[in-house]
């Protein structure tokens, strides 16, 4: 696999905003292929400001991908992704930006969310996927171990509840 250009760091943050639209975006463009527009709008609603987006990930343990090489018009770095560990080893959140989709991104934020897993001593991790995730993370070692109906906003959304084994070297 040739060498990935994209970088991980922590959250900081000023990353809040580009977090929220990128979650809307990715969720919109990405999962309608799943997901119905009713379903769409209740899990990514269009009001940005639904989640304290800089409370959230800095309450959890949160990477952001990022493009080194951004617009040199934006002060900031082009977040291309982000994951969320919580201290019971359940991801939370776990996004790749709709224009950086099979590029690699989301494996490199997930070995970084695995590695701090590692070494913060945890055993396993959970998450509750998407039926658009489901396939990724069945790729990075997840089993499933039920389909479940989550109700979100008026919704029913299907979702995947996996889970991994970690080892240590």
């Amino acid at each position: 696999m040739p060498e990935i250009p994209y970088q991980v760091r922590r959250f900081i943050p000023a990353d809040a905003p580009q977090i929220a639209q990128l979650f809307h975006d990715t969720i919109h463009r990405i999962n309608a292929q799943d997901y119905c527009p009713a379903q769409l709008q209740a899990w990514a609603p269009d009001d940005l400001h639904f989640c304290d987006w800089a409370s959230r990930c800095g309450a959890r343990i949160t990477f952001v991908a990022i493009d080194p090489a951004p617009d040199p018009a934006m002060a900031l770095d082009k977040i291309i992704g982000f994951g969320e560990l919580e201290s019971s080893g359940h991801i939370g959140c776990f996004y790749g930006h709709w224009q950086y989709q099979r590029r690699g991104v989301g494996r490199l934020l997930y070995q970084a969310l695995e590695h701090e897993a590692i070494t913060r001593g945890l055993e396993s991790l959970g998450v509750e996927a998407s039926i658009t995730a489901r396939p990724f993370f069945a790729r990075m070692g997840f089993s499933l171990l039920e389909e479940q109906q989550v109700f979100c906003r008026g919704q029913w959304l299907l979702t995947n509840r996996m889970f991994k084994c970690l080892t240590r070297a």
